[in-house]
């Protein structure tokens, strides 16, 4: 891995922006799913279409990537299957779960992240970089505590999801970092592709998962193939940034999809926000500007 220089690039500001904005998409993916699984189509079928949509899409163009791989096939398929569950599990959560308490339980990611990035990357955080993680992770849990003092854990099937999800997203960032020589376009195939070899087994414990494909209308499909689209520019977008920022600064930036899912569970869903959610929202963004003093600074022999 090469060592970068002290003074700042101007190309860093690129990942970071492709980071917000792969926060933004997801922060309002959860309603075009919700939407579909209104109409009809599952979330798992929802998942299976639009991830297996995206990976016909992108094999053709990104196939000689996957020569990227030599030596390194046990670290994708921890990729593969790691983001696999993350999509898939996230999707399940913001279909039949209220938006912002399972936004706010994936939103532990930091905390599983500073111990894989430990464990994995050998990164570390200095106080500054843990005193930006604590105003995070307050942040997080000022808007999801309860006026009768429960702890911030998951109530039901759909939360359980999104903490679980949070915690597979965590992995994922960090073994995407990991491999830094694998080339985005090879991981990126990894997470379409993890995500659809997921969600088929489960598909097919169901007895008539397809038979309602037949009945969908052209309305439908056409929702599926761009939500497919979003997924390929969400993955996209947010491999390249991983490539170039250390994970435990990735997922506090990743945090600002916390807000966008704040106010688009407002507006599209009805879901009111109080002091205390905006209060914590704030939190989030104050951390995920300075989240750029992260790391601890280590002399270099």
């Amino acid at each position: 891995m090469q060592h970068t220089t002290k003074h700042p690039n101007k190309n860093s500001v690129l990942p970071v922006l492709a980071l917000l904005a792969s926060a933004t998409l997801w922060g309002l993916i959860w309603y075009p799913y919700r939407l579909l699984s209104e109409a009809g189509v599952s979330g798992l079928m929802a998942s299976f279409i639009t991830y297996g949509l995206a990976l016909l899409i992108g094999v053709p163009f990104y196939f000689r990537a996957l020569r990227t791989l030599r030596g390194s096939m046990g670290l994708w398929l921890a990729i593969v299957f790691s983001s696999g569950w993350t999509n898939i599990a996230y999707v399940l959560a913001v279909i039949d779960g209220e938006i912002m308490r399972v936004m706010l339980l994936f939103y532990l990611a930091p905390l599983w992240t500073i111990v894989f990035s430990r464990l994995i990357l050998g990164e570390r955080l200095g106080r500054v970089g843990y005193l930006i993680m604590l105003l995070s992770l307050g942040g997080a849990v000022i808007m999801l505590w309860q006026p009768d003092g429960r702890l911030p854990l998951p109530a039901n099937w759909a939360e359980w999801m999104g903490l679980s999800a949070g915690f597979s997203f965590a992995l994922t960032n960090v073994l995407s970092r990991r491999a830094s020589h694998i080339s985005i376009e090879a991981k990126s195939l990894g997470v379409w592709l993890g995500a659809t070899l997921i969600s088929l087994p489960l598909l097919l414990l169901k007895p008539d998962s397809f038979a309602g494909l037949t009945h969908l209308g052209p309305m439908i499909w056409g929702g599926l193939v761009l939500v497919a689209f979003a997924m390929l520019g969400v993955t996209l977008l947010i491999q390249y940034g991983l490539m170039h920022v250390a994970a435990n600064r990735a997922i506090v930036i990743l945090l600002f999809e916390l807000v966008v899912a704040a106010l688009s569970a407002y507006f599209l869903a009805g879901e009111l926000l109080h002091g205390k959610e905006w209060l914590g929202a704030a939190m989030i963004v104050v951390a995920s500007l300075f989240s750029g003093h992260m790391e601890h600074k280590e002399e270099t022999a």
